[in-house]
């Protein structure tokens, strides 16, 4: 068990270590644990679907640009619809309403809260956790991961046609 003693010059040589990184402090410790949870997660599929001698799912083409869409519009969902803001609300803080049921909320806290924060908040660092997740999920699931995605695809298309119509209005 690391002492106090040790633990504080832990500290200060990580301190030393991620000085100058940036002028405002920046959950690096949180960062990593996140990665850290990321890889762990992403080698254990990969190593349980290999001692099940369960093939790792062949894409297709197709699937490709479906789990695309469906990753897309997943992302913005889990990171920016108000409806789904009570999940972020332990990790973020409402800035703004930004119009076609979206809000703008940044991280709050420090250490790992605000690491979370800013995961949960970013559609492009949520993005590979979400397609990591259906690429996996077709492996045991295929007919309903495809229906899933199927359903987040298609309420892309409908955003799109949607933005569309506002424009044309105007």
């Amino acid at each position: 068990m690391a002492t106090p003693r040790k633990t504080t010059r832990l500290k200060k040589e990580a301190n030393g270590l991620f000085a100058g990184y940036s002028d405002k402090p920046k959950p690096l410790g949180g960062y990593a644990a996140i990665a850290a949870v990321f890889t762990v997660g992403l080698a254990s599929a990969l190593a349980i679907a290999e001692e099940n001698d369960d093939e790792a799912p062949k894409l297709t083409w197709s699937d490709l640009v479906l789990f695309g869409i469906a990753t897309h519009k997943l992302s913005r969902v889990v990171t920016k619809d108000i409806v789904t803001s009570p999940f972020r609300a332990p990790f973020v803080k409402f800035k703004k309403y930004t119009g076609a049921g979206e809000v703008e909320e940044e991280a709050r806290g420090e250490g790992l809260q605000e690491a979370v924060g800013d995961l949960v908040t970013c559609p492009y660092c949520i993005a590979p956790w979400l397609g990591s997740a259906l690429v996996f999920a077709a492996a045991r699931a295929p007919r309903a991961t495809r229906l899933l995605a199927g359903i987040f695809a298609i309420k892309a298309g409908s955003d799109l046609m949607n933005h569309l119509y506002v424009r044309a209005k105007e």
